[in-house]
């Protein structure tokens, strides 16, 4: 049986989906997350937000922030942000291209980035070289879990860089096919495989579907 490694505990409806496909599903959080003490006593006109873990984090301080616009990374935290009360006015599938939208029609204004400790230069180096005020709030810390795969593994199922670099710290990519979330977290395997494929959007759901299609075609 095809045997497939999460590098994060999936909810159970996506672990049947696997299951009835025929795949054998293990699965590990490779990484956690920690809220950290934060201030927001400088707060720009915009909230960027490439991840709903940033989201989680500042809710306790959303009286302050709910009137604010939202850039936001992915459709899933674009609806959590919705949810919460707050109002998206750009979204993009990757901060790359978020950045590219910001310096294109918003450089006028101004920005305050919410992100965790270990962050991607991805979207600061973009605003940088486009001259576009912002500041950062670190509100959560990215802390590493390495598992060593002690079962034979076809398929890896990977959510983010971080995930990709707990996971090599104990284990090793040789033949395995390696279903990323999105270019960024491929971008952190090309140097060391090529049996990459990118799910089709930045949601969990589409990496399994990407992982199951690839195995049933």
């Amino acid at each position: 049986m095809t045997t497939i490694l999460s590098t994060k505990k999936l909810n159970e409806k996506n672990k049947v989906k696997l299951e009835n496909a025929g795949l054998l599903i293990v699965e590990r959080n490779f990484i956690k997350t920690k809220k950290v003490t934060f201030s927001i006593d400088k707060i720009n006109k915009n909230l960027i937000f490439t991840s709903k873990n940033a989201v989680k984090n500042v809710l306790s301080s959303k009286n302050k922030l709910i009137e604010k616009p939202v850039f936001c990374v992915g459709n899933k935290t674009k609806k959590f942000l919705e949810k919460k009360g707050f109002t998206v006015v750009e979204t993009a599938d990757n901060a790359k291209e978020l950045a590219k939208i910001i310096s294109k029609n918003y450089q006028n204004t101004s920005f305050t980035f919410f992100c965790g400790n270990i962050r991607k230069e991805t979207l600061p180096n973009i605003l940088n070289e486009n001259k576009i005020e912002y500041n950062e709030i670190v509100v959560y810390k990215t802390v590493l879990k390495p598992h060593k795969a002690s079962e034979k593994i076809d398929g890896i199922l990977f959510f983010s860089p971080s995930g990709v670099e707990s996971f090599l710290q104990k284990n090793e990519i040789k033949n395995n096919m390696c279903f990323c979330i999105g270019q960024t977290t491929a971008n952190s395997l090309e140097n060391i495989t090529t049996n990459i494929k990118i799910a089709k959007t930045t949601t969990v759901e589409s990496v399994i579907k990407k992982c199951i299609k690839y195995y049933t075609k």
